[in-house]
């Protein structure tokens, strides 16, 4: 379920209650709406919008270090390939090839990293991709050193080959909800008993409690919207940057 859809529901729940709350107070007791009666169920009201705060703090910051873990993944695993590049560029003509692969994977892996298709992610995690790392790999064992400086050049960009596979099955296995949907359940809920205690004591037949209050309503669903988008940094609206991506290509693209 896309982010906008959960953020539908979640409007349509939290005003919902607000008009819920609207149509209790017609129905209930005069004396249920006295002035002890609101001061009760504002306490109430506020103990579960502490609760829901807290809970919304949390998942923000869940989010927030998701989408910030996987972009820095990101930068780092282009700096590692450029650091493969300039080491195969430092061993010498032999290793042409394996560089012009290099650049042809990345190319390729940088494509469906960005896309917004998740049939294309999903071809990522596919053990082809490993199969092509690997042939850089094996490209690089194959080569016969010379001398000392090659032998180093060699070990230093086999190195750089166990990070750069080591990154991907890292992103691979990031990809995942970190947001628990019994969790986002429950503080929908409790937002929207909170709106049906907003509807319950407001004003009747007033255009503008109404308007404030689906306002407010679409304040909350645009937080769980952001919360949503976050959490899967590599489709949607919120997305990371592939700025650090394109120049790592640039850059091996440059010679």
């Amino acid at each position: 379920m896309s982010a906008l859809v959960i953020a539908a529901i979640v409007l349509a729940c939290v005003f919902g209650g607000a008009l819920v709350g609207m149509g209790l107070r017609r129905h209930l007791p005069e004396h249920h709406l006295k002035e002890d009666s609101k001061n009760t169920v504002h306490l109430a009201i506020g103990v579960i919008a502490t609760m829901s705060a807290l809970v919304l703090g949390l998942m923000v910051s869940s989010a927030k270090g998701s989408f910030d873990r996987m972009a820095d993944e990101l930068t780092q695993a282009a700096a590692t390939v450029v650091q493969l590049d300039r080491a195969l560029v430092e061993y010498g003509p032999e290793a042409i090839e394996i560089r012009r692969k290099l650049r042809g994977n990345y190319q390729i892996a940088a494509d469906m990293l960005v896309a917004e298709d998740k049939t294309q992610l999903a071809k990522l995690r596919a053990s082809s991709r490993s199969n092509r790392i690997e042939d850089v790999a094996a490209g690089i064992r194959a080569l016969a050193p010379s001398n000392d400086a090659q032998r180093e050049v060699r070990a230093r960009a086999l190195s750089l080959v166990d990070v750069v596979s080591a990154n991907r099955v890292l992103l691979v296995l990031q990809q995942h909800d970190s947001i628990s949907t019994p969790l986002l359940v429950v503080v929908v809920s409790w937002l929207t008993l909170i709106f049906v205690g907003f509807g319950l004591f407001s004003p009747p037949h007033n255009a503008t409690v109404v308007i404030a209050l689906f306002l407010c309503a679409l304040s909350v669903a645009g937080a769980i919207f952001l919360i949503i988008e976050m959490d899967d940094p590599l489709t949607g609206i919120v997305r990371i940057s592939d700025a650090p991506m394109r120049k790592g290509l640039a850059i091996l693209n440059s010679d």
